[in-house]
């Protein structure tokens, strides 16, 4: 029976977000326009697009239910988190998104294919990309189907037909800049939303030391650092995965990395970095307190990642719960759009158009990029009625993909002019490849080695063993890399100026360069 109390706000905010692309579209021109937002993209929205669109589904479903499960165990995941934006604008920020314009890159995977010049980096960075993106998207369709399965009482299919249906739609048709906006509202709905349930959670357990000795009433090892039952006692490799998969795996996330070259400037980085640390301060934590709340006011619950959900229509007023309940669906949403245009991007150009035989105009790449959005979209309900694993083990699966993968050729890139494609190529399939065999073998209860970590740390040695065992790359290559890094210290006024000048020239040498690459290639 549909709750229409909860619901109406629900639903209202449904509809908005169709306003947001529709309203969007109007401002599209091009192709830069729907895969960028035409870089014009200021400081707070810069810093709520990338928080909302990297913390997803996962931090209102996959995070309590872990901290329900865990105990304190799953703030590791939070204290990374609370840096990662910051760690993600400082390091790569001012730096990307410089040498991005300079070289003309469009897409995360053209810029690795400029810094790296050989079709093979391009190639291998696609597919790695667009699967992993798209076992991200069929996690955040579980949540929206679960989420508005609670919210409505409509079947499980139906809420994944709801809910990846309108966010297809305003991604398919509003492309970057309807995700930006979207995700910068939805950035906010999620922090309010977030602490309104926080704060009648505690109320309700007495306070939050109420609330520790509650929970140490019923099993004293959820409030240890090593997980419930210590399952994880002195097995640093894990605590150290658990951390940097958020501290530092922004970094290799393309999604995320968008964000740097949608800034309308350099120095867009070091305003966004300002909102990233308060917004950070009023939602990274909340889900896993909230997770514990639950293991008191819970103790029952049968499916641990509708804590959230469970709380807001226990806790609260109709309204009030539609409102939390819309948040749910604005961290859901806020991801899944960003990976939909992003898998859409890498296909349209950088595989139809990077390897086609023919000149292909905006119009073609455009349908192109909302065809991947489509195929996505179809395949991500057909998975999400399926149901594999929850949402969190999900989650953290394809971020540590992309993560592992993209990383380190991303940060290198920048800042080691010795690194190469070989060494890039290899840093990359040995990343993803170790995720993978790390999750399927469960080789972290063999080594006490979290898959991140195990990804990191290989895609480390590949990249820079590779790179030093093969010839450096071309001066012609690196000769502009290292000449925007260096302009990044210029005052802002005279650095943009300049990149808006040379940006048309930049462009034409990046043509340039893309056709010899392809004729090389064949």
């Amino acid at each position: 029976m549909v709750q229409w109390g909860i619901a109406g706000p629900f639903v209202i905010y449904l509809l908005g977000l169709l306003g947001f692309g529709i309203v969007a579209s109007r401002y599209m021109d091009d192709l830069g326009d729907y895969l960028l937002g035409g870089r014009s993209i200021g400081g707070a929205v810069t810093a709520l697009t990338l928080q909302s669109t990297s913390m997803s589904g996962f931090m209102f479903m996959g995070g309590p239910a872990m901290a329900f499960n865990q105990g304190l165990y799953a703030l590791w995941y939070a204290v990374g988190d609370f840096g990662g934006g910051l760690v993600n604008l400082g390091v790569l920020g001012r730096g990307l998104r410089q040498v991005t314009e300079v070289l003309g890159s469009l897409t995360p995977i053209e810029w690795l294919e400029h810094r790296y010049p050989h079709p093979s980096v391009r190639i291998v960075g696609s597919l790695i990309a667009i699967v992993f993106l798209s076992a991200y998207v069929f996690s955040q369709f579980i949540a929206a189907g679960q989420a508005i399965e609670a919210v409505s009482g409509l079947p499980y299919v139906y809420g994944v037909l709801i809910g990846a249906g309108i966010i297809v739609l305003y991604t398919f048709v509003g492309g970057y800049l309807a995700v930006a906006w979207t995700d910068a509202f939805q950035a906010i709905v999620m922090a309010i939303g977030m602490n309104i349930i926080l704060v009648a959670a505690i109320l309700e357990v007495g306070g939050v030391t109420s609330m520790f000795n509650q929970i140490a009433a019923q099993d004293s090892t959820y409030l240890s650092i090593w997980g419930r039952n210590e399952e994880y006692l002195g097995e640093w490799g894990v605590i150290a995965g658990a951390v940097l998969i958020y501290a530092v795996g922004y970094m290799g996330l393309p999604h995320a990395v968008v964000r740097h070259l949608s800034m309308d400037n350099a120095e867009t980085a070091k305003l966004a970095t300002v909102y990233n640390v308060f917004y950070n301060t009023f939602f990274v934590y909340q889900p896993y307190i909230l997770g514990m709340a639950a293991i008191v006011l819970l103790p029952n619950l049968a499916n641990p990642e509708m804590a959230i959900p469970e709380l807001s229509m226990m806790l609260l007023p109709g309204v009030i719960a539609g409102i939390v309940l819309a948040a749910l669906m604005a961290a859901v949403m806020s991801t899944a759009d960003s990976m939909l245009i992003m898998a859409g991007s890498i296909l349209s150009r950088d595989v139809v158009q990077r390897f086609s035989s023919r000149d292909i105009g905006d119009q073609e790449m455009l349908l192109w990029s909302r065809l991947m959005v489509l195929g996505i979209g179809v395949a991500g309900v057909i998975v999400a009625v399926v149901q594999p694993p929850g949402i969190a083990e999900l989650v953290i699966f394809a971020f540590g993909g992309l993560g592992t993968a993209f990383l380190i050729p991303n940060v290198l890139g920048i800042y080691w002019d010795r690194g190469n494609w070989p060494g890039a190529l290899g840093g990359m399939i040995g990343g993803a490849s170790t995720n993978i065999i790390w999750t399927a073998m469960n080789l972290q209860e063999v080594t006490a080695i979290h898959p991140f970590f195990a990804g990191l740390i290989i895609s480390t040695v590949a990249f820079v063993a590779i790179s030093l065992m093969t010839s450096p790359p071309k001066e012609e290559t690196i000769a502009p890399i290292r000449s925007a890094r260096e302009s990044i210290g210029a005052p802002s006024g005279v650095q943009q100026a300049t990149t808006n000048e040379l940006a048309p020239e930049a462009n034409a040498i990046s043509e340039h360069v893309s056709k010899n690459l392809e004729l090389n290639s064949n």
